[in-house]
């Protein structure tokens, strides 16, 4: 029997914490090892699932004997820290964004390529049961050609002092932070984006980033698609994603998912909504069998890139306004270096 794979937390937030949490029921791999900054933080982790823990990423890949770690800082040390591990053939699972522009991405991959090492992002939403069935039912064809497709992501939620809302260690605002989960739910969907504008609405927090924005997409296809984002509102749907076709339409929600055909008057009930833990753990083993080579890896080098593309055309019409075309949909080629607003609006 396989023995499980090895596994550092670099990072012990937010986040670091719900990974540390799902571990419980992940029988594929082992977590060894928390490193932080905040040693006491590192220590805290660590001591609550039996790690060892350290101060720097670094003595944790020179110490702690693991194959494989989930970086869990924010993404202004996302290229850094995976670089680091990639050169030392150890595998790699990086929350969103993968990195904050285009060029450090396609970077970071090659250097994973060149090394022979497996490197994803976490997309947890490509896991959710209720997205999965979601999407089968789309591609069945029984709603119709899709002519429309609806995400929101918005929330009130204080970001005063957080990194999320520090431009140089976030990259940017609710665009960056939620709409990475956004875009890669689309593309997820419907294909390939070609075009994105970006439109920003009032800011009343006072952060130097956007805390609400929308984005309007076109995608490769030809569907429309807009996302709502905001850390200020609270938009009340009972539903994060809609898709309305000719024929149907379908809701994907935090408690139920449901679709109803243009024929009938009847919903159908297909699910029971988001849970987090389920679909961060489903995406660990994920990532944990593509180390082993039995499962192929659901999220990409590539797919990860392309959201980053995605966000560096939001921010490019975020900036100058209008449409601007996602030029690495289909060549992940260089683009000029994209500026994020950060005066208060």
């Amino acid at each position: 029997m396989t023995a499980p794979l090895r596994i550092g937390l670099i990072g012990a937030g937010g986040i670091a914490g719900a990974y540390a949490e799902l571990f419980d029921g992940v029988d594929v791999a082992q977590l060894v090892a928390v490193a932080d900054t905040n040693f006491a933080a590192a220590q805290a982790l660590a001591e609550r699932v039996q790690a060892m823990p350290f101060e720097s990423y670094t003595d944790l890949g020179e110490q702690a004997g693991v194959e494989a770690v989930i970086i869990c800082t924010p993404p202004a040390t996302h290229v850094e820290i995976a670089s680091y591990f990639v050169k030392r053939r150890i595998a790699v699972l990086c929350e969103k964004p993968l990195a904050t522009s285009t060029s450090s991405a396609s970077a970071l991959v090659e250097l994973a390529q060149r090394n022979g090492v497996v490197m994803t992002m976490a997309a947890k939403f490509r896991f959710v049961d209720d997205v999965i069935r979601a999407k089968s039912i789309v591609d069945s064809g029984i709603l119709g050609d899709i002519i429309l497709f609806e995400n929101a992501f918005a929330s009130r939620v204080s970001m005063a002092g957080r990194w999320n809302a520090d431009p140089d260690v976030s990259g940017g605002g609710v665009l960056i932070d939620n709409g990475t989960h956004s875009v890669d739910i689309v593309r997820y969907f419907l294909g390939p984006i070609a075009e994105v504008m970006a439109v920003e609405a009032k800011r009343v927090q006072n952060l130097p980033v956007e805390d609400t924005a929308q984005l309007f997409l076109r995608t490769a296809s030809g569907v429309a698609a807009t996302v709502d984002l905001s850390w200020s509102i609270n938009k009340e749907l009972d539903s994060f994603i809609n898709v309305y076709g000719s024929q149907g339409t379908i809701r994907v929600g935090w408690r139920e998912s449901k679709y109803r055909q243009a024929s009938s008057p009847e919903w159908v009930v297909f699910g029971h909504g988001y849970q987090k833990l389920d679909c961060m753990r489903r995406a660990v083993e994920n990532f944990c069998g593509a180390v082993r080579g039995t499962r192929q890896l659901l999220i990409t080098p590539e797919e990860a890139i392309a959201s980053v593309d995605v966000i560096d055309a939001a921010y490019q019409s975020l900036g100058r306004g209008g449409w601007v075309s996602v030029k690495g949909y289909d060549d992940h080629a260089e683009k000029p270096p994209v500026r994020r607003i950060t005066g208060v609006a």
